[in-house]
């Protein structure tokens, strides 16, 4: 099969084109032919080799964290999918090919009314919102919560849960994104280039920080007593927690087929949609990269790997 393979690690450059064996399913998993995969901010970062102590991987290894395609073989003990169903799903590694073998407790069925490369632009935000917002958030109806980088792939669809939530949403966004965060359902959307958010928002619920660094240590002001700030980029400070009296989390977002079950019903009602930056086909996978590395992109960028 054909696949997208890094042997050192380094820039985009070691993204190269290769030749695998076709995976077969085991135990309790799925054979994906894949349509789409998409690219991530955690792909980059172990091609690069900075997250070697805390992620290793075996080199040679095929990059990508989503797919979207059919399902085309099952191994034993798999009861909820089937062979020829369209799917999409969570792995760690492997998805720049044009299969993957999958736990069948991280697949789930896509949406009835999107595409497979929307499906595949939807995984990682449906896992990811589902993990702040209802898990670690507990969010309900009435509060407030405030969404740092809420008009990239992940705050998109964030948003967009939120208010499905019957929450007040307040995002912060640079440029289209202010008008992107607004048309997905925000409330109130602060431009954090000229704008400073400490000053405009007062005793919310729930902060979710998807920016780190100083956005991260600001945002301990705006959290009401016994709130929650929760943060994808890194772990919070505990003492400055304590000072507040807050509770303050790094989370990182385990995959399973309820998160995308919970997420697929709302893109059913239409109260959650994706948005597509770009799509690249998988021989362009070093562009791709180089895309979302340069950041500002406002929604997913999509690697078609077949039909």
């Amino acid at each position: 099969m054909k696949t997208i393979q890094i042997e050192t690690y380094n820039d985009s450059s070691v993204l190269q084109l290769k030749q695998a064996d076709k995976p077969q399913p085991g135990d309790g998993e799925i054979l994906i032919k894949i349509a789409a995969t998409t690219v991530n901010p955690f792909d980059i970062k172990v091609r690069s080799g900075s997250m070697q102590q805390v992620v290793p991987v075996n080199l040679p290894w095929i990059p990508g964290s989503d797919a979207a395609g059919t399902v085309e073989a099952v191994g034993s003990g798999v009861s909820r999918l089937k062979v020829g169903d369209k799917v999409f799903a969570s792995s760690f590694g492997g998805t720049y090919a044009e299969y993957v073998v999958v736990k069948e407790g991280s697949a789930a069925l896509i949406p009835k009314n999107v595409t497979l490369n929307e499906a595949a632009a939807l995984i990682i935000p449906l896992v990811t919102s589902y993990s702040f917002l209802v898990e670690g958030g507990e969010l309900k109806q009435g509060q407030r919560v405030l969404i740092h980088g809420a008009a990239g792939a992940v705050g998109g669809v964030m948003v967009q849960l939120a208010k499905a939530l019957g929450a007040y949403v307040i995002g912060t966004a640079s440029g289209q994104g202010l008008e992107l965060a607004k048309s997905l359902g925000a409330d109130e959307v602060i431009d954090y280039k000229n704008q400073d958010f400490t000053q405009l928002v007062k005793e919310v619920d729930l902060v979710i920080d998807l920016a780190g660094g100083e956005t991260l240590a600001k945002s301990f002001a705006v959290v009401k007593k016994a709130g929650k700030l929760l943060s994808a980029v890194m772990p919070p400070s505990q003492e400055l927690a304590q000072q507040y009296g807050i509770t303050a989390q790094f989370i990182s977002s385990a995959p399973s087929h309820k998160k995308l079950e919970f997420g697929a019903k709302l893109v059913e009602e239409g109260k959650i949609t994706t948005q597509i930056a770009k799509t690249f086909k998988l021989e362009d996978a070093a562009q791709a990269q180089d895309l979302v590395s340069g950041g500002g992109v406002n929604g997913k960028v999509v690697i078609e790997v077949g039909s």
